[in-house]
Protein backbone atom coordinates (compact mmCIF):
# COMPACT_ATOMS: atom_id res chain seq x y z
CA UNK A 1 0.00 0.00 0.00
CA UNK A 2 1.24 3.32 -0.44
CA UNK A 3 0.38 7.19 -1.69
CA UNK A 4 2.44 9.13 -4.27
CA UNK A 5 2.14 12.36 -1.78
CA UNK A 6 4.08 10.20 0.81
CA UNK A 7 7.11 12.00 -1.16
CA UNK A 8 6.82 15.03 0.56
CA UNK A 9 5.68 13.47 3.96
CA UNK A 10 8.87 11.87 4.64
CA UNK A 11 10.92 15.23 3.99
CA UNK A 12 8.01 17.32 6.39
CA UNK A 13 9.15 14.29 9.33
CA UNK A 14 13.27 14.60 8.64
CA UNK A 15 13.95 18.07 7.21
CA UNK A 16 10.68 20.11 8.75
CA UNK A 17 12.52 23.43 7.76
CA UNK A 18 13.85 22.48 4.10
CA UNK A 19 12.41 24.93 1.71
CA UNK A 20 10.31 22.63 -0.99
CA UNK A 21 8.84 25.42 -3.24
CA UNK A 22 9.60 29.14 -4.27
CA UNK A 23 7.49 30.89 -6.34
CA UNK A 24 7.77 34.71 -6.29
CA UNK A 25 7.86 36.02 -2.69
CA UNK A 26 6.13 32.42 -1.83
CA UNK A 27 8.55 29.98 0.10
CA UNK A 28 7.02 27.17 1.68
CA UNK A 29 9.15 23.98 3.92
CA UNK A 30 8.57 20.84 3.48
CA UNK A 31 6.04 20.98 6.69
CA UNK A 32 4.49 23.52 5.02
CA UNK A 33 3.90 22.29 1.93
CA UNK A 34 2.56 19.33 3.80
CA UNK A 35 0.53 21.04 6.32
CA UNK A 36 -1.23 22.89 3.60
CA UNK A 37 -2.03 19.65 1.15
CA UNK A 38 -3.43 17.59 4.70
CA UNK A 39 -5.98 20.84 4.50
CA UNK A 40 -6.77 20.68 1.18
CA UNK A 41 -7.48 17.10 2.10
CA UNK A 42 -9.61 17.44 4.66
CA UNK A 43 -11.33 20.49 2.46
CA UNK A 44 -11.86 18.05 -0.17
CA UNK A 45 -13.40 15.27 1.98
CA UNK A 46 -15.99 17.24 3.70
CA UNK A 47 -17.18 17.96 -0.06
CA UNK A 48 -17.70 14.09 -0.31
CA UNK A 49 -14.58 13.43 -2.34
CA UNK A 50 -13.28 9.86 -1.45
CA UNK A 51 -10.72 7.62 -2.72
CA UNK A 52 -11.53 6.69 -5.94
CA UNK A 53 -13.08 9.49 -7.44
CA UNK A 54 -11.15 12.04 -9.94
CA UNK A 55 -10.47 15.44 -9.08
CA UNK A 56 -9.41 18.02 -12.04
CA UNK A 57 -7.21 20.99 -11.46
CA UNK A 58 -6.56 23.47 -13.36
CA UNK A 59 -3.15 25.51 -12.46
CA UNK A 60 -0.57 27.19 -13.83
CA UNK A 61 3.12 26.48 -12.33
CA UNK A 62 2.06 28.56 -8.85
CA UNK A 63 2.39 27.29 -4.94
CA UNK A 64 -1.42 26.59 -5.50
CA UNK A 65 -0.44 23.97 -7.97
CA UNK A 66 1.70 21.31 -5.59
CA UNK A 67 -0.74 22.39 -2.30
CA UNK A 68 -3.37 21.18 -4.81
CA UNK A 69 -2.17 18.20 -5.90
CA UNK A 70 -0.47 16.50 -2.79
CA UNK A 71 -3.72 17.42 -1.27
CA UNK A 72 -5.79 15.49 -4.00
CA UNK A 73 -3.54 12.26 -3.64
CA UNK A 74 -3.91 12.23 0.21
CA UNK A 75 -7.97 11.51 -0.16
CA UNK A 76 -7.15 9.01 -1.82
CA UNK A 77 -8.49 10.34 -5.91
CA UNK A 78 -6.94 11.12 -8.50
CA UNK A 79 -5.15 14.23 -10.24
CA UNK A 80 -6.42 15.38 -13.59
CA UNK A 81 -4.42 18.08 -14.59
CA UNK A 82 -5.83 20.28 -17.15
CA UNK A 83 -3.74 22.41 -19.85
CA UNK A 84 -5.05 25.62 -18.73
CA UNK A 85 -4.97 27.24 -22.11
CA UNK A 86 -7.95 24.92 -23.08
CA UNK A 87 -11.57 26.67 -23.93
CA UNK A 88 -15.03 25.91 -21.73
CA UNK A 89 -15.70 23.69 -24.75
CA UNK A 90 -12.46 22.14 -24.44
CA UNK A 91 -12.45 21.84 -20.58
CA UNK A 92 -16.17 20.45 -20.56
CA UNK A 93 -15.27 17.53 -22.84
CA UNK A 94 -12.26 16.78 -20.49
CA UNK A 95 -14.69 16.91 -17.23
CA UNK A 96 -16.71 14.47 -19.21
CA UNK A 97 -14.26 12.00 -20.28
CA UNK A 98 -12.42 11.83 -16.91
CA UNK A 99 -15.88 11.22 -14.71
CA UNK A 100 -14.08 14.05 -12.25
CA UNK A 101 -16.39 14.79 -9.32
CA UNK A 102 -14.60 17.68 -8.39
CA UNK A 103 -12.87 20.32 -10.34
CA UNK A 104 -10.12 22.96 -8.47
CA UNK A 105 -9.64 25.99 -11.05
CA UNK A 106 -6.88 29.08 -10.47
CA UNK A 107 -8.24 32.20 -10.53
CA UNK A 108 -6.45 33.45 -13.75
CA UNK A 109 -5.43 36.83 -15.20
CA UNK A 110 -7.21 39.40 -16.87
CA UNK A 111 -5.71 38.31 -20.17
CA UNK A 112 -6.34 34.46 -19.27
CA UNK A 113 -9.44 34.02 -16.85
CA UNK A 114 -9.18 30.60 -16.12
CA UNK A 115 -11.70 30.36 -13.57
CA UNK A 116 -14.44 32.18 -15.68
CA UNK A 117 -13.48 29.75 -17.75
CA UNK A 118 -13.54 26.69 -15.97
CA UNK A 119 -16.80 27.64 -14.54
CA UNK A 120 -18.79 27.70 -17.65
CA UNK A 121 -17.37 24.37 -18.42
CA UNK A 122 -18.68 23.55 -15.20
CA UNK A 123 -21.90 24.59 -15.55
CA UNK A 124 -22.05 22.11 -18.69
CA UNK A 125 -21.33 18.82 -16.42
CA UNK A 126 -24.12 17.32 -14.71
CA UNK A 127 -21.58 14.76 -13.26
CA UNK A 128 -18.89 17.45 -11.72
CA UNK A 129 -20.28 18.18 -8.30
CA UNK A 130 -18.27 20.99 -6.94
CA UNK A 131 -16.14 23.90 -8.26
CA UNK A 132 -13.82 25.44 -6.13
CA UNK A 133 -11.54 28.79 -7.11
CA UNK A 134 -7.76 28.93 -5.46
CA UNK A 135 -7.34 32.54 -5.53
CA UNK A 136 -4.08 34.38 -5.34
CA UNK A 137 -4.76 36.17 -2.28
CA UNK A 138 -5.92 33.74 0.57
CA UNK A 139 -8.74 36.45 1.80
CA UNK A 140 -10.09 37.22 -1.27
CA UNK A 141 -13.69 36.25 -2.32
CA UNK A 142 -14.22 34.50 -5.10
CA UNK A 143 -13.56 36.12 -8.93
CA UNK A 144 -16.92 33.75 -9.66
CA UNK A 145 -20.13 35.15 -7.90
CA UNK A 146 -21.58 32.03 -5.53
CA UNK A 147 -18.48 29.73 -5.78
CA UNK A 148 -16.05 28.87 -2.79
CA UNK A 149 -12.79 29.59 -2.58
CA UNK A 150 -10.56 27.37 -1.19
CA UNK A 151 -8.50 28.71 1.11
CA UNK A 152 -12.26 29.71 2.72
CA UNK A 153 -12.71 25.54 2.80
CA UNK A 154 -9.15 25.04 3.90
CA UNK A 155 -10.01 27.39 6.80
CA UNK A 156 -13.14 25.66 7.93
CA UNK A 157 -11.61 21.78 7.36
CA UNK A 158 -9.19 20.85 10.05
CA UNK A 159 -5.69 20.67 9.99
CA UNK A 160 -5.33 16.82 10.51
CA UNK A 161 -5.61 14.24 7.85
CA UNK A 162 -4.17 10.90 7.63
CA UNK A 163 -3.25 10.09 4.00
CA UNK A 164 -5.46 7.45 2.32
CA UNK A 165 -3.24 4.26 1.49
CA UNK A 166 -3.74 2.98 -2.07
CA UNK A 167 -2.30 -0.15 -3.76
CA UNK A 168 -0.04 0.21 -5.89
CA UNK A 169 -1.85 -0.26 -9.34
CA UNK A 170 -4.64 2.03 -8.14
CA UNK A 171 -5.00 5.44 -10.46
CA UNK A 172 -3.04 8.67 -8.88
CA UNK A 173 -3.18 10.45 -12.12
CA UNK A 174 -4.97 10.81 -15.54
CA UNK A 175 -2.81 12.63 -18.19
CA UNK A 176 -4.38 13.78 -21.28
CA UNK A 177 -2.20 13.90 -23.97
CA UNK A 178 -1.70 16.65 -26.02
CA UNK A 179 -4.11 15.94 -28.80
CA UNK A 180 -1.65 17.08 -31.89
CA UNK A 181 -2.51 14.16 -33.46
CA UNK A 182 -6.14 13.48 -32.42
CA UNK A 183 -8.97 13.96 -29.93
CA UNK A 184 -6.45 13.62 -26.31
CA UNK A 185 -7.20 10.66 -24.36
CA UNK A 186 -6.53 10.02 -20.46
CA UNK A 187 -3.45 7.73 -19.71
CA UNK A 188 -4.13 6.38 -16.39
CA UNK A 189 -0.89 6.73 -14.49
CA UNK A 190 -0.74 4.63 -11.20
CA UNK A 191 0.93 5.72 -7.80
CA UNK A 192 3.81 2.78 -8.48
CA UNK A 193 3.84 4.38 -12.29
CA UNK A 194 4.52 7.98 -10.97
CA UNK A 195 6.45 7.18 -7.49
CA UNK A 196 9.04 5.08 -9.42
CA UNK A 197 9.20 6.91 -12.49
CA UNK A 198 10.21 9.80 -10.38
CA UNK A 199 12.73 7.80 -8.22
CA UNK A 200 14.22 6.59 -11.72
CA UNK A 201 14.32 10.16 -12.74
CA UNK A 202 15.83 11.59 -9.67
CA UNK A 203 18.78 8.76 -9.78
CA UNK A 204 19.97 10.11 -13.32
CA UNK A 205 20.65 13.86 -11.81
CA UNK A 206 21.57 12.95 -8.56
CA UNK A 207 25.54 12.79 -9.61
CA UNK A 208 25.23 15.85 -11.50
CA UNK A 209 24.10 17.79 -8.99
CA UNK A 210 27.07 17.94 -6.57
CA UNK A 211 25.09 19.41 -3.43
CA UNK A 212 22.90 18.42 -0.61
CA UNK A 213 20.19 20.47 -1.76
CA UNK A 214 20.07 21.39 -5.35
CA UNK A 215 17.71 23.76 -6.62
CA UNK A 216 15.42 23.07 -9.77
CA UNK A 217 13.95 25.80 -11.88
CA UNK A 218 10.64 24.32 -13.53
CA UNK A 219 9.30 26.12 -15.97
CA UNK A 220 7.92 23.25 -17.92
CA UNK A 221 4.06 23.19 -17.07
CA UNK A 222 3.25 21.25 -14.58
CA UNK A 223 0.01 19.75 -15.79
CA UNK A 224 2.03 17.79 -18.35
CA UNK A 225 4.53 14.87 -17.10
CA UNK A 226 7.46 16.15 -17.82
CA UNK A 227 7.56 18.95 -15.15
CA UNK A 228 5.10 16.69 -13.28
CA UNK A 229 7.15 13.60 -12.38
CA UNK A 230 10.88 14.67 -13.93
CA UNK A 231 10.67 18.15 -12.06
CA UNK A 232 8.41 18.29 -8.98
CA UNK A 233 8.32 14.88 -7.75
CA UNK A 234 11.79 13.47 -8.91
CA UNK A 235 13.03 16.62 -7.12
CA UNK A 236 10.58 16.86 -4.09
CA UNK A 237 11.25 12.98 -3.82
CA UNK A 238 15.45 14.21 -2.95
CA UNK A 239 14.29 17.02 -0.37
CA UNK A 240 15.44 19.40 -3.14
CA UNK A 241 14.25 23.15 -4.14
CA UNK A 242 11.96 23.23 -6.56
CA UNK A 243 11.49 27.20 -7.79
CA UNK A 244 8.28 27.81 -9.96
CA UNK A 245 7.72 30.35 -12.84
CA UNK A 246 4.06 30.42 -14.05
CA UNK A 247 5.12 31.13 -17.49
CA UNK A 248 8.68 30.71 -19.97
CA UNK A 249 9.96 34.58 -20.42
CA UNK A 250 13.93 34.23 -21.64
CA UNK A 251 14.83 37.36 -19.40
CA UNK A 252 12.79 36.25 -16.33
CA UNK A 253 14.56 32.28 -16.40
CA UNK A 254 18.04 33.89 -16.90
CA UNK A 255 17.59 36.48 -14.24
CA UNK A 256 15.87 33.61 -12.08
CA UNK A 257 18.86 31.40 -12.66
CA UNK A 258 20.85 33.18 -11.16
CA UNK A 259 18.82 34.87 -7.81
CA UNK A 260 18.23 31.62 -6.95
CA UNK A 261 21.45 30.08 -7.94
CA UNK A 262 19.39 27.16 -9.72
CA UNK A 263 21.75 24.04 -10.20
CA UNK A 264 19.28 22.10 -12.48
CA UNK A 265 16.85 23.45 -15.38
CA UNK A 266 14.76 20.77 -17.95
CA UNK A 267 13.30 22.37 -20.99
CA UNK A 268 12.31 21.63 -24.51
CA UNK A 269 14.22 22.41 -27.09
CA UNK A 270 12.14 25.64 -27.97
CA UNK A 271 13.43 26.74 -24.69
CA UNK A 272 17.42 26.34 -24.98
CA UNK A 273 16.54 27.94 -28.74
CA UNK A 274 14.67 31.01 -27.22
CA UNK A 275 17.48 30.87 -24.24
CA UNK A 276 20.17 30.99 -26.62
CA UNK A 277 18.53 33.32 -29.46
CA UNK A 278 17.73 36.14 -26.07
CA UNK A 279 21.54 35.85 -24.70
CA UNK A 280 23.24 36.43 -28.06
CA UNK A 281 20.66 38.71 -29.32
CA UNK A 282 21.22 40.64 -25.71
CA UNK A 283 24.89 40.52 -25.69
CA UNK A 284 24.16 38.85 -21.79
CA UNK A 285 27.53 37.58 -19.85
CA UNK A 286 26.27 33.53 -19.15
CA UNK A 287 29.21 32.97 -16.33
CA UNK A 288 26.84 34.06 -13.25
CA UNK A 289 24.20 31.48 -14.18
CA UNK A 290 27.18 28.78 -15.33
CA UNK A 291 28.22 29.23 -11.94
CA UNK A 292 25.24 27.08 -10.19
CA UNK A 293 24.23 25.20 -13.56
CA UNK A 294 25.08 21.97 -13.15
CA UNK A 295 22.11 19.77 -14.73
CA UNK A 296 20.17 20.49 -18.13
CA UNK A 297 18.08 18.41 -19.32
CA UNK A 298 15.62 18.54 -22.08
CA UNK A 299 12.92 16.11 -23.44
CA UNK A 300 9.21 16.75 -24.68
CA UNK A 301 10.26 16.75 -28.78
CA UNK A 302 13.83 16.38 -30.59
CA UNK A 303 16.50 18.34 -29.83
CA UNK A 304 18.06 19.57 -33.15
CA UNK A 305 22.26 18.90 -32.75
CA UNK A 306 23.22 22.56 -33.04
CA UNK A 307 21.59 23.81 -30.64
CA UNK A 308 22.60 21.11 -28.14
CA UNK A 309 26.56 22.03 -29.16
CA UNK A 310 25.54 26.18 -28.90
CA UNK A 311 24.28 25.71 -25.87
CA UNK A 312 26.83 23.72 -24.23
CA UNK A 313 29.36 26.27 -25.82
CA UNK A 314 27.74 29.34 -24.08
CA UNK A 315 26.64 27.93 -20.74
CA UNK A 316 29.31 25.56 -20.18
CA UNK A 317 27.29 22.80 -19.24
CA UNK A 318 25.99 19.51 -21.19
CA UNK A 319 21.99 19.11 -22.09
CA UNK A 320 20.87 15.20 -21.66
CA UNK A 321 18.83 14.62 -23.84
CA UNK A 322 15.58 11.76 -22.75
CA UNK A 323 12.74 10.21 -24.07
CA UNK A 324 9.06 9.74 -22.92
CA UNK A 325 5.59 10.17 -23.56
CA UNK A 326 2.51 10.82 -20.72
CA UNK A 327 1.65 7.34 -21.34
CA UNK A 328 5.04 6.28 -19.61
CA UNK A 329 5.00 8.53 -16.46
CA UNK A 330 7.19 10.09 -18.92
CA UNK A 331 10.68 8.84 -18.54
CA UNK A 332 11.41 6.14 -20.56
CA UNK A 333 15.09 6.81 -22.08
CA UNK A 334 18.15 9.18 -21.00
CA UNK A 335 21.96 9.91 -21.72
CA UNK A 336 22.95 8.32 -18.47
CA UNK A 337 25.66 9.94 -16.21
CA UNK A 338 28.63 7.86 -16.50
CA UNK A 339 27.96 7.07 -19.98
CA UNK A 340 29.12 8.86 -23.24
CA UNK A 341 26.60 11.35 -24.35
CA UNK A 342 25.42 10.96 -28.07
CA UNK A 343 24.09 14.12 -29.78
CA UNK A 344 21.37 13.05 -31.61
CA UNK A 345 20.12 10.78 -29.24
CA UNK A 346 17.60 9.99 -26.51
CA UNK A 347 19.95 7.81 -24.60
CA UNK A 348 19.27 4.84 -23.33
CA UNK A 349 16.61 3.07 -21.58
CA UNK A 350 15.85 4.13 -17.78
CA UNK A 351 16.22 1.41 -14.80
CA UNK A 352 13.18 -1.07 -15.28
CA UNK A 353 12.07 0.02 -18.36
CA UNK A 354 13.04 -2.24 -21.63
CA UNK A 355 12.64 -0.68 -25.22
CA UNK A 356 12.85 -2.06 -28.61
CA UNK A 357 12.74 -1.03 -32.29
CA UNK A 358 9.71 -2.94 -34.26
CA UNK A 359 8.42 -3.32 -37.85
CA UNK A 360 4.95 -3.54 -39.10
CA UNK A 361 4.71 -6.81 -37.44
CA UNK A 362 5.50 -5.94 -33.98
CA UNK A 363 9.26 -7.82 -34.87
CA UNK A 364 12.28 -6.47 -33.85
CA UNK A 365 14.41 -5.00 -36.33
CA UNK A 366 18.24 -5.59 -36.79
CA UNK A 367 20.26 -2.68 -34.80
CA UNK A 368 20.37 0.52 -37.34
CA UNK A 369 17.23 -0.25 -38.81
CA UNK A 370 14.12 2.16 -38.34
CA UNK A 371 10.82 1.28 -37.07
CA UNK A 372 8.85 1.86 -34.19
CA UNK A 373 9.40 2.58 -30.83
CA UNK A 374 7.81 0.53 -27.90
CA UNK A 375 8.47 0.58 -24.58
CA UNK A 376 7.52 -1.88 -21.34
CA UNK A 377 8.32 -1.41 -17.51
CA UNK A 378 7.14 0.23 -14.40
CA UNK A 379 6.59 3.65 -16.27
CA UNK A 380 3.76 2.36 -18.81
CA UNK A 381 -0.12 3.42 -18.22
CA UNK A 382 -2.07 0.52 -17.42
CA UNK A 383 -4.41 1.63 -20.14
CA UNK A 384 -6.65 4.99 -21.39
CA UNK A 385 -9.70 5.57 -19.18
CA UNK A 386 -12.96 4.40 -20.79
CA UNK A 387 -11.47 3.73 -23.61
CA UNK A 388 -10.51 -0.23 -24.00
CA UNK A 389 -10.08 -0.91 -27.78
CA UNK A 390 -7.87 1.88 -27.68
CA UNK A 391 -6.01 0.54 -24.53
CA UNK A 392 -5.75 -2.66 -26.61
CA UNK A 393 -4.20 -1.66 -29.25
CA UNK A 394 -1.80 0.39 -27.23
CA UNK A 395 -0.64 -2.22 -25.14
CA UNK A 396 -0.28 -5.23 -27.89
CA UNK A 397 1.96 -7.65 -26.99
CA UNK A 398 2.40 -6.01 -23.78
CA UNK A 399 4.46 -3.27 -24.80
CA UNK A 400 3.21 0.49 -25.47
CA UNK A 401 3.42 1.49 -28.98
CA UNK A 402 4.90 4.71 -29.24
CA UNK A 403 4.04 5.74 -32.52
CA UNK A 404 7.54 7.26 -32.90
CA UNK A 405 10.14 5.98 -35.62
CA UNK A 406 13.88 5.20 -34.82
CA UNK A 407 16.44 3.42 -35.07
CA UNK A 408 18.82 1.76 -32.04
CA UNK A 409 22.40 1.57 -32.62
CA UNK A 410 24.62 -1.03 -31.56
CA UNK A 411 25.28 0.47 -28.01
CA UNK A 412 21.61 0.57 -27.52
CA UNK A 413 21.29 4.45 -27.71
CA UNK A 414 17.36 5.29 -29.25
CA UNK A 415 17.54 8.02 -32.26
CA UNK A 416 14.28 9.34 -32.45
CA UNK A 417 13.84 9.89 -36.66
CA UNK A 418 9.69 11.32 -36.56
CA UNK A 419 6.48 10.81 -35.53
CA UNK A 420 5.12 7.95 -37.12
CA UNK A 421 1.81 10.55 -38.14
CA UNK A 422 4.41 13.09 -39.32
CA UNK A 423 6.43 11.38 -41.86
CA UNK A 424 6.21 12.74 -45.19
CA UNK A 425 5.72 9.99 -48.43
CA UNK A 426 6.82 11.62 -51.45
CA UNK A 427 6.84 9.48 -54.53
CA UNK A 428 6.75 6.24 -52.63
CA UNK A 429 9.68 7.21 -50.59
CA UNK A 430 9.92 8.10 -46.56
CA UNK A 431 11.18 11.49 -45.79
CA UNK A 432 11.57 12.44 -42.13
CA UNK A 433 10.62 16.01 -41.03
CA UNK A 434 13.64 16.05 -38.19
CA UNK A 435 16.04 15.43 -40.40
CA UNK A 436 15.28 17.79 -42.70
CA UNK A 437 14.96 20.63 -40.18
CA UNK A 438 18.25 19.54 -38.23
CA UNK A 439 19.49 20.25 -42.18
CA UNK A 440 18.08 23.39 -42.62
CA UNK A 441 19.32 24.78 -38.96
CA UNK A 442 22.68 24.45 -39.81
CA UNK A 443 22.55 27.11 -42.84
CA UNK A 444 24.00 30.53 -41.02
CA UNK A 445 21.03 32.45 -41.63
CA UNK A 446 18.49 29.80 -39.94
CA UNK A 447 17.56 30.13 -36.41
CA UNK A 448 14.97 27.50 -36.32
CA UNK A 449 12.71 25.31 -38.75
CA UNK A 450 9.69 23.38 -38.99
CA UNK A 451 9.04 20.43 -42.04
CA UNK A 452 5.84 19.26 -42.95
CA UNK A 453 3.96 17.61 -45.90
CA UNK A 454 1.66 18.92 -47.74
CA UNK A 455 -0.47 17.70 -50.49
CA UNK A 456 0.67 17.15 -54.35
CA UNK A 457 -1.22 15.74 -57.43
CA UNK A 458 1.96 13.85 -59.03
CA UNK A 459 3.93 13.04 -56.14
CA UNK A 460 1.73 12.24 -53.07
CA UNK A 461 3.15 14.77 -50.80
CA UNK A 462 5.76 17.59 -51.41
CA UNK A 463 8.45 18.89 -48.36
CA UNK A 464 7.46 22.58 -47.04
CA UNK A 465 9.41 24.45 -44.24
CA UNK A 466 8.50 27.16 -41.90
CA UNK A 467 11.62 28.66 -41.37
CA UNK A 468 12.53 31.45 -38.32
CA UNK A 469 15.34 33.57 -39.98
CA UNK A 470 18.26 34.40 -37.09
CA UNK A 471 18.10 38.22 -36.33
CA UNK A 472 19.31 40.92 -39.19
CA UNK A 473 19.21 38.10 -42.04
CA UNK A 474 18.12 38.81 -45.62
CA UNK A 475 17.66 35.11 -46.65
CA UNK A 476 15.23 34.31 -49.30
CA UNK A 477 12.77 31.25 -50.53
CA UNK A 478 14.47 30.93 -53.59
CA UNK A 479 18.39 31.25 -51.80
CA UNK A 480 17.86 28.89 -49.46
CA UNK A 481 15.80 26.10 -51.67
CA UNK A 482 18.95 26.27 -53.93
CA UNK A 483 20.91 25.53 -50.74
CA UNK A 484 19.30 22.50 -49.91
CA UNK A 485 19.34 20.96 -53.54
CA UNK A 486 22.63 21.25 -53.05
CA UNK A 487 23.03 19.50 -49.10
CA UNK A 488 19.77 17.03 -49.29
CA UNK A 489 19.14 14.34 -51.60
CA UNK A 490 16.55 15.23 -54.65
CA UNK A 491 13.45 13.65 -53.13
CA UNK A 492 14.13 15.47 -49.34
CA UNK A 493 14.67 19.13 -49.71
CA UNK A 494 12.01 21.15 -49.51
CA UNK A 495 10.12 22.55 -52.87
CA UNK A 496 8.61 25.47 -50.59
CA UNK A 497 9.66 28.08 -48.01
CA UNK A 498 7.41 29.97 -45.80
CA UNK A 499 9.48 32.46 -43.50
CA UNK A 500 7.69 33.45 -40.47
CA UNK A 501 8.41 35.27 -37.40
CA UNK A 502 7.05 32.29 -35.14
CA UNK A 503 5.57 29.08 -35.02
CA UNK A 504 2.56 27.68 -33.42
CA UNK A 505 3.10 25.98 -30.33
CA UNK A 506 1.89 24.17 -27.45
CA UNK A 507 1.99 25.14 -24.16
CA UNK A 508 4.66 22.77 -23.09
CA UNK A 509 6.39 23.77 -26.18
CA UNK A 510 6.16 21.65 -29.08
CA UNK A 511 5.53 22.96 -32.63
CA UNK A 512 2.04 22.35 -33.75
CA UNK A 513 2.30 21.02 -36.98
CA UNK A 514 -1.28 20.84 -37.33
CA UNK A 515 -1.81 24.11 -37.61
CA UNK A 516 1.04 24.32 -40.01
CA UNK A 517 -0.71 22.22 -42.02
CA UNK A 518 -4.15 24.47 -41.58
CA UNK A 519 -2.12 27.33 -42.50
CA UNK A 520 -3.73 28.95 -45.97
CA UNK A 521 -1.49 28.57 -49.20
CA UNK A 522 1.25 31.27 -49.53
CA UNK A 523 0.52 32.34 -45.96
CA UNK A 524 1.96 32.50 -42.12
CA UNK A 525 -0.35 29.91 -39.75
CA UNK A 526 -2.51 31.83 -37.59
Amino acid sequence: MLNLSMLIEHHARVHPDREAIVCGPVRLTYVQLDAAARRVAAALAALGVKAGDHVALSCPNTAHFPIAYFGILKTGAAVVPLNVLLKPREIAQHLRDSAARAYLCFEGTAELPIAQMGHAAFGEVDSCENFVVMTKDPAAASPVAGTPTLDALMHAAPAAFESVLRAPDDTAVILYTSGTTGVPKGAELTHANMLLNAQASRDLFLDLLGVAQATALCVLPLFHSFGQTAVMNAHLLHGNRVVLLPRFEPATVLATMVAERVSGFAGVPTMYWALLRHVEEQGIDTAPIAANLRACTSGGAPMPVEILHAFDARFGVEILEGYGLSETSPVATFNQVGRPRKPGSVGLPVWGCDVKVVDADDAEVPRGGLGEVVIRGHNVMKGYFRRPEATEEALRGGWFHSGDIARMDEDGYLFIADRLKDMIIRCGLNVYPREIEEVLQTHPAVSLAAVIGVPHVEHGEEVMAFVIRKAGATLGADELIAWSRETMAAYKYPRTVEFVDALPMTATGKVLKRELRAAPAGGAPT
